[in-house]
């Protein structure tokens, strides 16, 4: 009796402890999964929290006030044989008191004061208009263009009457006529294309990124052009020709080394090498691409060889089985099949490259660029430092005008990693 119920006695405390085991590793895998999903939350919620202050910021850069203005050309102040030296800003400013019903004082603080609400883009067309068609001048003009960045601001709620007014840039009096001048129907809202189409300008209200989107293209043609073609082959010869031994084995290490180098490192090599030794032009599309794409080879490299090694060893032996050279076997079979993974690698390194600003201040790109580069040597700025430029400015509307050239930015590395994915499923084959 004592002996048949010991293996029964035994077998029922084997099961509780199994029991006991399995509800602990049960308890720790929904602990794991817990954890996990706390992660993710917390990921989202600052990348949300990021986002929704940059866009919050930036979304009014988007919104254009333009005023309307109809200014009569005075001929008594207007010289014909030197069209430019008229005060075409003081013309514009009188005309604005006469709509607001004002008239100037003697010492000019009237129309100083609509100087500060009102851009002197206006004065320039004003200029151009006259130059073009010299029989304008004694007739009326209409000219639109934007208000003063802190006016802008004021339209936005940016700037508020609550405000005390020695803590804002406009007074009461230049509030007052903003608002009137918004009454009477001469300030129109709207899109701000401008933004995309103007580079930039010692005027927040004027100052765009196109310039800046250009330079940025430029920079990464010739980022790509370089660090694509030498990475996949380097890689290549590595992964698939170079022998294993210690050589090998140390160009192996330095590269992985080199993709983890801070990237100011790049930018001191890049003045070193490429402006004071090779006298590059400094801040310009071709330094900047020559400097990131030192920084972009090894993890070009990387993933390259990354995706040769997903290639399945069959291929190889079939390619080689039916007589195929190494060589074919490499870039007729395994290197268009390692395509998808190379391709991905290399947009992304170049995503990379883009958001960059370190390296590129060494090299001088940082200087103020007004227009559009003009050739790959000529002087050029890019989104990254455009935008560290404008915040580091003390008007408060290029700050406004950062954020939305981050955004602008976020787009290009959205649209760069989106297209990574489509290259990836695009081409990718399942063996």
């Amino acid at each position: 009796m004592t002996d048949a119920t010991l293996p029964t006695a035994a077998a029922t405390n084997l099961r509780r402890i199994v029991e006991a085991r399995l509800v602990k590793r049960h308890a720790q895998e929904m602990r794991f999964r817990l954890y996990g999903r706390i992660a993710i939350i917390v990921a989202l919620s600052f990348l949300a929290v990021l986002l929704g202050r940059i866009i919050h910021q930036g979304y009014t850069t988007f919104i254009d006030n333009q005023i309307s203005v109809s200014v009569y050309l005075d001929p008594a102040k207007i010289d014909r044989g030197d069209l430019g030296g008229a005060n075409y800003d003081q013309m514009v400013a009188e005309s604005l008191l006469t709509t607001l019903g004002e008239t100037d004082d003697e010492f000019g603080e009237k129309s100083g004061k609509i100087l500060e609400i009102m851009s002197n883009d206006l004065g320039f067309q004003l200029l151009t208009q006259v130059r073009g068609d010299p029989s304008l001048i004694g007739k009326r003009v209409s000219v639109t263009g934007p208000v003063k960045s802190d006016a802008s601001l004021y339209y936005k709620g940016e700037i508020k009457r609550s405000t005390p007014q020695d803590s804002r840039k406009l007074d009461d009096q230049q509030l007052d006529w903003l608002d009137k001048l918004k009454a009477a129907g001469a300030i129109k809202s709207g899109f701000n294309s401008g933004f995309l189409t103007r580079s930039d300008s010692t005027e927040a209200e004027q100052a765009g990124v196109l310039g800046a989107i250009v330079g940025s293209l430029m920079m990464l043609f010739v980022t790509a052009f370089l660090a694509v073609p030498i990475g996949v082959l380097a890689a290549t010869y590595l992964e698939e020709f170079a022998p294993k031994n210690r050589w090998t084995d140390l160009i192996e290490v330095n590269i992985n080394n080199l993709a983890a180098v801070p990237s100011i490192v790049y930018g001191l090599l890049g003045l070193a090498v490429f402006i004071n030794w090779l006298a590059v032009p400094r801040s310009s599309p071709l330094v900047g691409g020559l400097v990131l794409a030192l920084m972009a080879l090894p993890t070009v490299i990387i993933a390259t060889r990354s995706a040769l090694k997903a290639v399945p060893p069959s291929i190889r032996e079939a390619a080689l089985g039916v007589g195929a050279s190494r060589t074919q076997t490499v870039f007729h079979h395994v290197l268009p099949l390692a395509m998808p993974g190379v391709m991905t690698g290399a947009i992304l390194s170049l995503a990379h490259a883009l958001g960059e600003t370190a390296p590129l201040l060494m090299i001088g790109m940082v200087s103020f660029v007004p227009g559009v580069p003009e050739g790959f040597t000529g002087s050029a700025t890019v989104l990254p430092v455009q935008v560290f430029i404008w915040e580091t400015a003390s008007e408060r509307g290029f700050h406004e005008r950062t954020a939305a050239a981050i955004i602008v930015l976020l787009v290009f590395m959205i649209v760069m990693n989106l297209a990574a994915i489509l290259v990836r499923r695009r081409f990718e084959r399942r063996w």
